[in-house]
């Protein structure tokens, strides 16, 4: 008997289907490839480059990862911030994340960008079977007013991804941070650990400008602007990812310490990234969505973060997640452990896997503790944690 076309269409539809699996889970398991792999030119213009991706569904997603960050960099005893940064690739710090079971690493650079130093960087991460996924830049840009100096800046952000391409980096982000992150209080902790915290103080309008001064709303978004414009052309031409922080906290009152920022109120945080992405609509324009920030400026995090998430990661616009859970919210909250406070998680993660994310999720500002100065014990759990859920959200559709 002829089958009919209908019929016909069907059976290569699912032959296509067990094929794709068969490739992701036999050839690409989990760890064997990374996002490098699967960027513009192989599996990209499928999943991230897409200017309307596919309606999602629940499949495996082995591409997404657990990644390690500037903010847990492991040196020498006694090496300090800046030591640690110049010296992310040492032998100490590979074999760390490669205990908890992360490849891909993200580090800090400012200014103009040595070359010749991210090409040893680049040689210490392949010979350590490490991947160097991204860069976070310095804020620069943002501070500086127009003409000659900006201009000059701008010159060296178009030059510093040239380099980060030749390198085989594939994102670079940054926190536009007027004002530094405003924290102003600790809270006591499971375990005797100290929570980081904040509440708005009653007083906020009489404290003191900044050293950048006095920044309006309309002269932020006009830096901001004008930034987006000129440099994600350079970002596409390169095939790299420019990804935003939220600035912590969002939804500040504007002129908090003399300034509007991008993200304060009134309004929401969800209205501020959605005006962000709008200015240059490219698949090269996106977030480092850190989830506690973003909880930092919603009333009711519960409710509000998935839809924050979904809605960015279903249009291929997220590059980078920083994974940091609070307790309160919107003016008054704590930072607290990966699996405590606000957020659930899981939920998270099943978006990311259904959306075809590819990118890292990493650990971000973890609570303190004497007998964990650097904070090393808090970011293993936090690898562990992640890494479990991925595992546990692919587990489900298998």
């Amino acid at each position: 008997m002829k089958r009919s076309m209908k019929d016909k269409s069907t059976t290569q539809k699912l032959n296509r289907r067990s094929f794709h699996k068969s490739i992701a889970a036999g050839l690409l398991g989990p760890g064997l490839i990374s996002p490098g792999l699967i960027g513009p030119g192989l599996l990209g213009p499928l999943t991230a480059l897409t200017d309307k991706p596919a309606k999602a569904e629940s499949k495996i997603n082995h591409f997404h990862h657990v990644g390690g960050d500037y903010h847990a960099v492991m040196g020498e005893p006694g090496w300090n911030w800046n030591d640690k940064q110049k010296n992310w690739t040492n032998p100490r710090n590979f074999q760390y994340h490669q205990r908890h079971g992360v490849r891909h690493l993200t580090n800090i650079m400012e200014g103009a960008w040595d070359l010749d130093q991210m090409k040893k960087w680049k040689d210490d991460c392949d010979r350590g079977n490490m991947v160097w996924e991204a860069i976070r830049m310095d804020s620069g840009f943002i501070y500086a007013k127009p003409g000659g100096d900006r201009e000059k800046k701008l010159q060296e952000v178009t030059e510093n991804i040239r380099k980060a391409s030749l390198v085989g980096v594939q994102v670079v982000t940054m926190h536009w941070t007027m004002i530094p992150i405003r924290r102003n209080g600790h809270v006591d902790g499971r375990g005797g650990s100290s929570y980081h915290s904040f509440k708005l103080e009653d007083n906020w309008r009489e404290l003191p400008a900044g050293s950048r001064g006095i920044i309006g709303y309309e002269e932020y978004w006009e830096r901001i602007t004008y930034f987006l414009q000129n440099i994600i052309p350079v970002c596409a031409e390169h095939q790299l990812r420019l990804g935003v922080h939220p600035y912590d906290p969002p939804g500040l009152p504007r002129g908090y310490q003399g300034v509007d920022n991008w993200n304060a109120g009134p309004g929401t945080v969800f209205d501020s990234l959605k005006k962000y992405e709008s200015i240059v609509d490219s698949p090269y324009n996106g977030f480092q969505l850190c989830l506690g920030t973003i909880m930092e400026g919603l009333k009711n995090p519960k409710e509000e973060l998935l839809p924050i998430v979904k809605y960015f990661a279903d249009k291929g616009k997220i590059c980078q997640i920083h994974m940091r859970n609070i307790k309160g919210g919107l003016h008054d909250f704590q930072e607290v452990y990966i699996d405590e406070g606000e957020a659930d998680f899981i939920e998270v993660i099943r978006i990311l896997r259904d959306s075809g994310y590819t990118w890292s999720i990493c650990p971000d500002h973890v609570p303190s503790h004497p007998d964990d100065p650097g904070g090393y014990q808090a970011f293993s759990q936090a690898f562990g944690y992640i890494q479990g859920m991925i595992d546990s959200a692919n587990t489900e559709v298998r």
